[in-house]
């Protein structure tokens, strides 16, 4: 039974904050998105791209890795580079980005024990370290809409099979307000709802009209 009288207002712990996580980007690249059939392309883009400067904004440790990137696959998407500049890209030959040294050793340096992972292919580049990462005691949190896969089928079977592996579907609207969670957070109202008209789609479309009605403070 609930004890009322030990209920508070405050977080659970089962929520991210700028404190608690880190951001895997792992294989967006361009022969990655050639084979990618699970959604519009642009869409994915745009999602990572979003949830790169959700990163950004609030300070969150950030992991970017490759697979191959000299000799098939190509660099890292440009959106990715430019919101992260002067970041090491972990270059892997594995596909399971889990068995690379370099790149546990960079997850294991942010001290963050929930990881938010997005990625090329879902059930390939994704489930692999999602569920290594599990069965060494993270906690996963798989962003959907800014991974893909190479047909519909491969990516949402994918996410079913990390999710009955105990991690957590989310999307990258879900992350940055997540980790605002509040209006009242003055330090970052304004970055958050930038970061929404840029890459929100019709919601930033809807907080921009709110703005010019309502003033600069509307809240998101």
């Amino acid at each position: 039974m609930t004890d009322f009288s030990q209920v508070t207002a405050a977080p659970g712990p089962d929520l991210l904050t700028p404190d608690n996580c880190a951001v895997l980007f792992v294989d967006h690249q361009p022969q990655m998105f050639f084979g990618t059939g699970s959604g519009d392309r642009t869409a994915i883009i745009n999602a990572a791209t979003g949830l790169a400067k959700a990163a950004k904004v609030f300070d969150v440790p950030v992991v970017l890795s490759t697979v191959a990137a000299e000799s098939f696959s190509g660099p890292i998407m440009p959106q990715l580079s430019a919101v992260f500049p002067d970041q090491q890209v972990i270059d892997r030959t594995s596909m399971n980005a889990w068995e690379d040294v370099p790149f546990v050793e960079a997850v294991k340096a942010t001290g963050r024990k929930k990881l938010v992972i997005a990625g090329l292919w879902t059930e390939v580049c994704v489930v692999l370290p999602a569920l290594s990462a599990i069965a060494q005691g993270y906690e996963v949190y798989v962003v959907t809409d800014a991974s893909g896969g190479v047909s519909p089928q491969a990516h949402e079977h994918a996410v079913q099979r990390m999710v009955q592996g105990g991690a957590i579907p989310v999307t990258w609207v879900q992350v940055l307000l997540e980790l605002q969670r509040d209006w009242a957070r003055t330090e970052t109202y304004v970055p958050v709802t930038e970061v929404v008209k840029e890459h929100g789609g019709a919601y930033g479309l809807g907080l921009v009209y709110a703005q010019a009605v309502m003033g600069e403070h509307a809240a998101g």
